[in-house]
């Protein structure tokens, strides 16, 4: 008598690894993209754009950090493709191989001066690469996460890798400033600002080791089972899923506009017409962040108690507000001004960064989940970030640090606005 044998379990991921491979990864990412948005102010200007006085030198710098934010919703689709249709787990690997080898190659690079204008062509390239890495990285971090979750569990997974932002910040920035400490300005500029790029190779083979251990979702599993892979995922997300596409990238621009005023805008201003110094400012900021990491969770569980929108709300209104504080506080130009606009200002950021990946994995069912969170994220990257320093730079020399507080209580209102009329959420449908 034969009898028939039942398909094997799928493999389960254990609740650490899967929290642990989500940081790691996010981690190494936001390292990797900070360190450059840091040398975008201290180093780039004047190793590769020398040729022009400082402010047009600045403006070009940040002109060449921007690349990033217009190649990462491309990288949303490529690998979002890649996502929805092979896996989280390949998907995930090859994201984050392109990220640290575009990374590690800016590190290598001649300057201007030994190779003239190919040296800002070949940093353009390289942050092309970055762009595209983590265009595919932060979706499919973040659905590791939350299509683990158990029920009543999902903002709490998803702010795991959320914390790799000011996880990697604090990193990048610490790297600097260790190395500003302990090397001349003529050792800092000659290599000393190329040790952050060449060491996080050492982070990408963790990172890779860690992912290569874990198993596929639960949620992508049972899409197999159930046939339910779309052939081209971008097609089903413009053809029925427009509308979340648009909130969601909308709802996340004032989360955007506030982190890279708070970090690349205000270092720059801080550091030049404050006339705070690199070692005194650095350690301000770093404080700022771990106020932004201690939020996080905060957000977490309120965003379960009382759902991500709603905590997205109010964080947002309370960014719209910051915006007024932004000269009496940062304009000010005291130590104690500056320490408690960075904490404000960070905080409020942790609030309403925490349950952004969950609200906007949400907003797609599990065929399309990767693509359409990725794009929903870079494209809110590009309206909020990838002007911002470069905004705010001329918005603060031709009408003062007022006028960049109320860019960023405008960019507030209209992500109000985008969160209020947002539509239902699609997770319920797996």
């Amino acid at each position: 008598m034969s009898i028939a044998s039942s398909p094997p379990a799928a493999a389960v991921n254990s609740k650490g690894r899967v929290l642990f491979a989500s940081l790691i990864g996010t981690t190494i990412e936001f390292f990797d993209f900070y360190i450059y948005a840091t040398a975008a102010v201290l180093v780039f200007p004047h190793l590769f754009f020398p040729s022009a006085e400082p402010t047009t030198a600045m403006l070009q710098s940040f002109a060449t950090f921007a690349i990033a934010f217009f190649a990462r919703p491309i990288g949303a689709a490529i690998f979002g493709h890649y996502g929805d249709r092979i896996g989280r787990k390949a998907t995930l690997v090859a994201a984050l191989m392109t990220m640290g080898l575009s990374t590690v190659a800016i590190g290598l690079l001649p300057t201007y001066e030994s190779a003239g204008v190919v040296a800002p062509m070949l940093l353009a390239l390289c942050r092309l690469g970055q762009g595209l890495g983590l265009g595919g990285e932060w979706g499919g971090a973040v659905l590791l996460a939350t299509e683990n979750a158990p029920p009543g569990k999902r903002a709490w997974y998803g702010m795991f890798p959320q914390l790799g932002a000011p996880i990697g910040f604090i990193c990048a920035t610490g790297s600097f400033l260790i190395l500003s400490d302990v090397l001349t300005d003529e050792q800092f500029f000659a290599f000393g600002w190329r040790l952050p790029f060449v060491a996080s190779a050492l982070l990408v083979f963790v990172g890779l080791y860690v992912r290569l251990k874990i198993h596929e979702t639960p949620a992508f599993q049972k899409a197999i089972e159930r046939h339910e892979r779309v052939e081209v995922p971008i097609v089903e997300i413009f053809a029925r899923h427009k509308a979340h596409l648009l909130a969601g990238t909308f709802g996340a621009m004032a989360t955007f506009v506030l982190f890279y005023l708070m970090t690349t805008f205000v270092l720059s201003w801080g550091t030049g017409p404050l006339g705070f110094a690199r070692s005194t400012f650095l350690p301000i900021q770093m404080l700022g962040v771990v106020f932004f990491g201690l939020a996080i969770p905060v957000s977490a569980v309120l965003a379960d108690r009382y759902g991500s929108r709603a905590m997205l709300l109010a964080a947002t209104l309370g960014i719209a507000l910051f915006g007024f504080l932004f000269h009496p506080l940062f304009g000010a130009g005291t130590t104690g001004s500056v320490v408690a606009f960075q904490i404000v200002g960070f905080a409020l950021m942790g609030l309403t960064y925490g349950p952004l990946g969950t609200a906007l994995s949400e907003l797609f069912p599990t065929k399309v989940r990767y693509t359409g969170a990725s794009l929903t994220f870079n494209l809110g990257g590009i309206v909020g970030a990838s002007l911002a320093p470069y905004i705010a730079t001329r918005l603060a020399t031709d009408h003062g640090l007022a006028a960049v507080g109320y860019y960023l209580s405008a960019a507030a209102l209209i992500t109000l606005v985008a969160l209020a009329l947002s539509p239902r959420s699609k997770a319920g449908a797996d």
